[in-house]
C-alpha cells in the first residue's frame, strides 16, 4: 500500500486522537521498511501524543496488514525543518525559507532555495535570490522542506 492509501487508513484515527496527520514517509532501509508518521497539533506535539498515536496506529496496521513483511513505525512531530507533503502546506508555510527539489531539472537545475510565496492554481511560487519569482508545478516537486 502506498502513502496515499496509508494516509486514508491512518488519518481518521489520528484526528480522533486530537492531532493532525502532517504526512507519511515509507522508506526502505535494507530489508526493513520504516514507516514515519508526522503528526501536528495547534497545542504542539509531545512524547505522550506520539506514544498514544503510535499504539493506536500500530494496532490498526496489525489488523489491516497494509505493509507486507516487517516494518518499523516511527511517530513524531514534523519538526522545525518540516517536510511539505500536501498542497495546503505550501500556504501554511508561506513566508518561510524553503528548499525544493524537482523530479527533473528546470532551467538547468533541480534544487531551489528561497522564500515561499505560496500556492497558486497547483503551482508553487518561490522567490530566489531576493528578487526573482519562480513558478513550479506542484506535480514536478519531488521533495520540499522548510529551512532554518
Amino acid at each position: 500500500m502506498g502513502e496515499t492509501g496509508l494516509s486514508k487508513l491512518i488519518e481518521p484515527l489520528v484526528e480522533e486522537l486530537g492531532c493532525e496527520l502532517w504526512g507519511i514517509e515509507k522508506l526502505q532501509q535494507g530489508r526493513q521498511v520504516v514507516l514515519k508518521i508526522y503528526i501536528e497539533s495547534a497545542e504542539g506535539i509531545n512524547v505522550d501524543d506520539c506514544a498514544r498515536v503510535s499504539r493506536q496506529v500500530s494496532a490498526i496496521l496489525d489488523v489491516e496488514d497494509p505493509i507486507p513483511g516487517e516494518y518499523m513505525l516511527e511517530v513524531s512531530s514534523p519538526g522545525v525543518e518540516r517536510r511539505l507533503f500536501k498542497p495546503e502546506h505550501f500556504n501554511v508555510c508561506k513566508g518561510e525559507k524553503v528548499q525544493i527539489t524537482l523530479r527533473q531539472a528546470f532551467d538547468g537545475r533541480r534544487k531551489f532555495k528561497g522564500l515561499l510565496c505560496g500556492l497558486e492554481d497547483e503551482e508553487v511560487v518561490i522567490r530566489v535570490d531576493d528578487a526573482q519569482e519562480i513558478v513550479l508545478p506542484m506535480d514536478s516537486i519531488e521533495r520540499a522542506r522548510v529551512l532554518m
